[in-house]
């Protein structure tokens, strides 16, 4: 009885000492960026690398904003861009996705089999691959230039769809028939019964939508050409390809777009273990 107390002691130590390895490994990609931010130039281009910062000073931080505030177009245009985008994609995303996958997951109709195949059908495809339909088409509506050439991509997009319908198939068929039989319509039951019910998958939704969204370069730099409409992520991008002089800046810039996608995964990753753990179970 003793030996095997001792050799699950033991086996659970080294768990703990491999997980604890592998986590720091997977931190220093982060701790390395920044630290970088808060390095002068000379610790920036030393070699070999140091991970720590020697010397701190937030003159990076300053460069940087000194440079997005004498930009043609102000810093706080940028920013309100990225929040205005970012925060619309992602609550049309999570808003369209829910309420079609809830009659494909509670409902059987003619076709929905066929549909929810061509959903995990066009999981098959890259983003790139569509680029030059998806261009034809904002053109073809008009849109081009417009905020709208970035948001609905991302509110059609059929990743969430296809997770959120895999949660939704959890919930057992007498929640939804207890509330009908208290007389609530199908709006109410998606509102007050699935919604709550599959609170991880919108939640790691929001996660995976926002950060797509804030870190996007691609799609901005293809759909617009005002200046004015651009988001904060390309702008950094103007400032990162400003070679040595510019380094410390971009060294900042990298932090700061980090940091929303990084605040939000600390408020919701309870959620997002709980989904990634859940994903494809059905009773």
């Amino acid at each position: 009885m003793n030996r095997r107390i001792n050799r699950s002691l033991w086996g659970n130590m080294i768990v703990i000492i491999v997980l604890t390895v592998v986590a720091i490994f997977m931190a220093l990609p982060l701790v390395y960026s920044i630290m970088n931010a808060f390095k002068p130039l000379d610790e920036l281009f030393l070699f070999p690398p140091r991970l720590f910062v020697r010397r701190p000073t937030l003159k990076n931080f300053s460069d940087l904003f000194y440079l997005m505030s004498n930009s043609f177009v102000p810093f706080s245009r940028y920013l309100f861009n990225s929040v205005f985008i970012s925060f619309l994609s992602t609550l049309g995303h999570v808003i369209i996705a829910s309420m079609a996958a809830y009659p494909l997951a509670k409902h059987r109709f003619p076709g929905s089999k066929f549909l929810f195949n061509l959903v995990i059908f066009s999981l098959m495809f890259s983003g790139y691959v569509t680029n030059i339909p998806r261009f034809i088409i904002m053109a073809k509506l008009g849109l081009l230039d417009t905020y709208f050439a970035l948001i609905l991509p991302y509110i059609g997009a059929t990743l969430g769809l296809f997770l959120m319908k895999q949660f939704m198939e959890q919930i057992p068929d007498s929640y939804i028939e207890s509330a009908r039989i208290d007389g609530a319509n199908e709006f109410r039951i998606w509102w007050h019964v699935v919604m709550p019910n599959v609170k991880p998958a919108w939640l790691t939704l929001i996660l995976f939508t926002f950060r797509d969204t804030w870190n996007d370069t691609y799609t901005p730099a293809l759909y617009l050409h005002n200046e004015a409409m651009k988001p904060f992520s390309l702008a950094l991008t103007y400032i990162q390809q400003g070679g040595f002089v510019r380094a410390g800046a971009a060294a900042a810039a990298a932090v700061l777009m980090m940091l929303p996608s990084l605040i939000i995964f600390i408020l919701t990753q309870s959620n997002v273990v709980e989904t990634m753990k859940s994903a494809g179970i059905k009773e």
